[in-house]
């Protein structure tokens, strides 16, 4: 091994390069595969064209879809995008540190399955297991099993990758696919579970194993005429046995279907795709692994890139208000502005707030950060007449890194980081 693969663009871009030279288990990906995907994504259809089937059958499959999303959506709350919901900023108002359930986005690849906890189980094999269980006869773990196993908590944030790909076309004028967030793609919760690291250990951990690759219960998601599977993404083991955790809790409740009850990965600070929702097997192997979603997909494409794209490492740094979207306030009134900055590299340095075009003035945070959460922070502002402002938040996290004026262009709109626009009106 090569570099320290507990860093996920160290480890990604290692594995894919096995893979195009066969020195990685794809599981049938091939490279033709590859590249039809890659012409696809780039050219914004890889996320277009799908078809939802069924799973496997046996102990491990999931029942009919329940709905595209199974909670409730009021409107008050929520942007709703198909399978997918974003939390609206205002909805945090007055919240506290963690995003509440009810109020967490929903990012989907298929649909909210619905799981019987009672038949489900969490199947571990492959040649990483002493004996080298293969999927015919793997190691097997109930739900009761799991609870049964010392448990931890983690507050960490999870993001998905395109949150704020609106702002390409909306402020820099880009042409971008996907689905057009805003900011609210992003939430905390504190989550309770088992560590991923006991339970290898339990399933009989082989000292010589490199990857591990959870894999979802959701329907199998095609593209391009190909059906590409369950959704599942491959760790290192190192980044399995530091602190990934398998967690059946969010803050303080029982997993919500929509958030991948019973049971969903959680990787602290790696992209949002890494912590598979639903749960349903886990492959642990002595040799390389990949799939499409570390090769074919959450890839940068673009005039700047090359064509069979760059790597996606972690999450960059954000901030949002607490405010409407063009909401308003009452001018020649003091008003204290709230919100939230965040950062796959770690916690907040500081936040600047720029109210009238031309001044940053430092922003007071509210309470601690957790390193893989946000920090809470606040400002008082006067608007001293009526008319239309541009808020803007601009954070620094404890490496240096800072939100640009503009975040570099790819075409599938991953990864904006800059200073978002957010207008309010005064009257």
């Amino acid at each position: 091994m090569t570099g320290d693969l507990t860093d996920e663009a160290t480890y990604d871009s290692l594995r894919a390069s096995q893979w195009l030279t066969g020195q990685a288990d794809g599981r049938g990906l091939s490279r033709r595969h590859l590249l039809r995907a890659t012409v696809a994504a780039a050219g914004g259809a890889a996320v277009g064209d799908r078809v939802l089937t069924t799973g496997r059958g046996a102990a491990y499959a999931a029942s009919p879809p329940a709905g595209p999303i199974v909670k409730p959506l009021p409107p008050e709350l929520f942007y709703v995008y198909g399978s997918n919901a974003e939390m609206r900023w205002e909805a945090m108002a007055d919240q506290g540190y963690l995003t509440p359930n009810d109020r967490f986005f929903v990012r989907d690849h298929t649909l909210t399955p619905a799981i019987d906890v009672d038949s489900w189980r969490l199947q571990l094999f492959g040649t990483g297991l002493r004996g080298g269980p293969t999927s015919d006869k793997p190691v097997e773990f109930s739900y009761d099993d799991l609870r049964r196993l010392p448990h931890e908590t983690q507050t960490a944030f999870l993001e998905c990758t395109g949150n704020g790909r609106s702002f390409f076309t909306t402020q820099q004028g880009q042409t971008v696919t996907g689905t057009a967030w805003k900011l609210g793609a992003v939430g905390v919760a504190r989550w309770r579970g088992v560590r991923l690291s006991t339970v290898l250990r339990a399933a009989g951990l082989r000292h010589d194993a490199v990857d591990v690759m959870p894999e979802g219960l959701d329907p199998t998601y095609v593209t391009g005429g190909v059906d590409l599977g369950h959704v599942r993404r491959p760790l290192p083991v190192q980044k399995a046995l530091e602190d990934v955790l398998l967690a059946y809790e969010m803050n303080g409740e029982t997993l919500p279907p929509d958030h991948g009850y019973p049971v969903r990965v959680i990787v602290p600070s790696w992209i949002g795709i890494s912590s598979i929702k639903w749960l349903g097997r886990i492959e642990v192997s002595r040799t390389p692994l990949v799939s499409a979603w570390n090769t074919q997909f959450y890839r940068l494409f673009g005039p700047d890139h090359p064509t069979d794209g760059t790597l996606i490492s972690r999450q960059v740094i954000k901030s949002a208000f607490e405010l409407p979207w063009g909401g308003t306030v009452t001018a020649g009134h003091t008003h204290l502005i709230r919100g939230r900055s965040w950062s796959g590299n770690g916690r907040i340095r500081h936040v600047e707030v720029n109210t009238d075009g031309k001044t940053w003035r430092r922003a007071s945070p509210i309470g601690a950060s957790d390193v893989d959460g946000w920090q809470r922070w606040e400002l008082p502002w006067r608007p001293p007449t009526p008319g239309a402002y541009t808020l803007r938040a601009r954070a620094t996290d404890t490496t240096g890194a800072s939100q640009p004026d503009q975040a570099a262009y790819n075409t599938l709109g991953y990864l904006f980081d800059a200073v978002v626009d957010h207008p309010i009106t005064a009257t």
